[in-house]
Order: C-alpha cells, then structure tokens, then sequence
C-alpha cells in the first residue's frame, strides 16, 4: 500500500489501483507521490504493470479542489508534479497496461494515453473537460495526440468535451481492446502474465523504440537502421536472444511462437 495507491504483487508482474472512489479516484497530492513510489519500488522487479481504479472511476483527472486550495496558500508544483508522474510511466522499464475501469476525464485520459497497452470496460467514459474552464487540457490534449489518435478525434474530445466510450476509444486506437465490464480485469490481468513471459530488455528498449519511430525518426532507412541497433543494445545487455535462438535451433518454442 503506498497512500491511496493499492499495489498488489504477482510472478513478474504487478497491478496497482487507484483507491479515492469517493472522489472519482481524482488525483491529488497524496495520489501522485503514492504512484511515483509505487513506480519506484516496482522498478527491475516486474515486467508489466496493470494499472486501474476503484468502483466507477478510472481515474477523474487532477483533484481540482485541493489544486484550488493549494492556489489560495500560495502553493504551486501540482501541474509539474502530475507531468513526473505521466514521465515516469514512460522512462520506466516495465511495461504499462491500463485496465479502464470507468470514468477517465482529464489528467485520467492522459494517463490512458502513457501506458503502452490499454483495455476499456464498455462502461468507460473518457473525455476532455478543460474547455468549460476555457482551459487547453496542458497534458491530456497532447497525449491524445501522441498516442496516435487523428487530429480530427482529437479536435473532437478537446473542443466538444464529447466523450469516448469504450468501443469508441477502441475504433479511434485510444485503447487495444473493449470488453464487457465483468471481463475487463481478468482480460487486463491476461495480458500482463502474457508480457511478464518475455526478457525485460527486450521489452524496456523495444518500448523505447516504439516512442522513437514515428515521433522522431521518420525516415525509413533511419529506421530500420535504428531497429538493428535497438537489437544490438538487447544483445549487450543480456543473453535472451542468444538463448532463444539455441532453443528454436533445439526444436523448443520460444514464448509467443505459434
């Protein structure tokens, strides 16, 4: 248990739950440091993160009221503490799966968005809230468009505040999956043990080059010289392909061969 964050330990994976169900599972400060030690303390110890909420909610972005409060006192740093969060979730090793449970508004759609695999409930609601504030949601509108989502859907969530349900965030590629709520954990959990079977190398330097090719590598040739190379740094760093391939050349299959 790390404040408010539930972390629940399986063979080479974890799930944590954002547990402030009476307030949406919204994010406030206590939330925030509680992920990033949870982060931390899971670090080189898992290889796949499933990562959830409590009751109807997902997560309903930033506690708003406690960022008000803050204001009042002079208190400032929640924007820059909840961008640490969603980085950590990309610098880290392991592999993050969002179990979208229910309501996922704001900083909860960003969240989506940074883990690296995501399945919705049919009974997920995800959108952008922040133009009834006259506000550009800072963090949650860049992420919609950095998961891959056109400009078109993006324009959509950030200038309507019309939400996503689940099969939409699946038709738009927010998410890999829809599932029927009472499926939605176990399918979640499904995948982890799936992504826990691989080495960790591969899997945090092929994370790597997934936010590298498009976002700052466009050139095919680049790429696929980029590709070598990511597989050059897996072999000196571990053993795992070499491994794999002795076990191919045996006649046993690796894991994920059909």
């Amino acid at each position: 248990m790390s404040g408010p964050i539930e972390i629940t330990r399986h063979d080479g994976w974890a799930e944590l739950r954002i547990d402030r169900e009476a307030k949406r599972n919204s994010m406030n400060r206590e939330s925030r440091q509680g992920l990033l030690r949870a982060f931390e303390e899971l670090a080189g110890q898992v290889r796949a993160i499933v990562l959830t909420g409590t009751g109807g909610s997902f997560c309903a972005g930033m506690d708003l009221k406690e960022r008000e409060q803050d204001r009042e006192a002079g208190i400032e740093g929640a924007g820059e503490e909840w961008i640490a969060v969603n980085m950590a979730i990309r610098s880290h090793p392991a592999i993050f799966i969002a179990a979208v449970n229910g309501l996922a508004l704001g900083g909860g759609s960003t969240l989506i968005n940074v883990c690296d695999l995501a399945i919705a409930s049919t009974k997920a609601s995800i959108g952008c809230p922040e133009m009834g504030f006259s506000t550009y949601p800072g963090m949650a509108g860049p992420a919609i468009q950095l998961s891959g989502v056109t400009r078109k859907q993006a324009a959509w969530m950030v200038l309507t505040t019309n939400r996503l349900d689940g099969a939409g965030a699946e038709r738009c590629g927010m998410v890999n999956e829809c599932v029927e709520p009472e499926r939605l954990l176990p399918r979640a959990r499904e995948v982890a043990i799936q992504v826990a079977q691989f080495d960790a190398v591969a899997l945090s330097e092929s994370k790597k080059a997934l936010d590298r090719i498009p976002a700052f590598i466009t050139n095919w040739q680049e790429a696929m010289d980029h590709g070598q190379m990511v597989n050059l740094t897996i072999r000196s760093k571990t053993n795992a392909q070499a491994e794999g391939n002795a076990r191919f050349a045996a006649g046993i299959k690796n894991p994920g061969q059909g």
